[in-house]
């Protein structure tokens, strides 16, 4: 009997110490496996868009979707061990067949899914994650919105000034995907990580 009573009361220590794990929903970890799926396909076709500018001779074009298919990349990486830790699994799927246009076709192409996912998606993910206290999937979502906001002004800028671009450094932060012609002084302006994490995009 007494040893009942003492894993009785070892128990209640243990669980007055470590708080229970607030579970995330089926919807969050849905959502996470949406945004896993659509940066992994963004990767795909910007890596196929960056050969196409190349081939057009727009160089700064195709650094630019080469670095924001760096991005994509981290942001994929980034909602995996998010899905991962909140204790989900990742869901088997198919890259999309990529349609390669003109150089201003795919920037056009480029902004439109960038506006979406700035605008429509990654918002209404941001704001069920936060109900759910997704402490993980909400760092990854707003990472993966601030450098698709940013994503979606190069490349109009670059639609804008195609064929007179300056050609100027892209970096990327290895830690949130962040894209910048200009490097940050100190540190990253969306994950606050040293500038020392930042890539120049060849």
């Amino acid at each position: 009997m007494k040893n009942y009573f003492m894993t009785l009361i070892g128990a209640a220590v243990i669980a007055a110490v470590i708080p229970a794990q607030a579970k995330v929903s089926q919807k969050t970890l849905d959502n996470l496996n949406a945004a896993f799926q659509g940066e992994s396909n963004a990767a795909h076709r910007y890596e196929a868009f960056a050969k196409q500018a190349q081939a057009d001779g727009n160089a700064y074009v195709a650094r630019l979707f080469r670095a924001a298919a760096k991005a994509e990349s981290i942001h994929r990486e980034s909602h995996k061990q998010a899905i991962l830790a909140l204790g989900g699994k990742i869901n088997d799927f198919k890259l999309d067949e990529v349609k390669v246009g003109t150089t201003a076709e795919n920037l056009q192409a480029a902004i439109k899914g960038e506006s979406y996912e700035r605008d429509t998606m990654y918002p209404e993910f941001l704001a069920l994650a936060k109900a759910d206290g997704a402490k993980e999937a909400v760092r990854t979502f707003v990472y993966a919105q601030k450098a698709e906001t940013e994503h979606a002004r190069l490349y109009q800028a670059a639609l804008d000034n195609l064929g007179k671009q300056a050609d100027v450094p892209i970096y990327v932060c290895k830690v949130c995907g962040y894209t910048t012609t200009t490097l940050p002084a100190k540190n990253c302006p969306s994950c606050r990580e040293p500038v020392s994490n930042y890539e120049l995009i060849d």
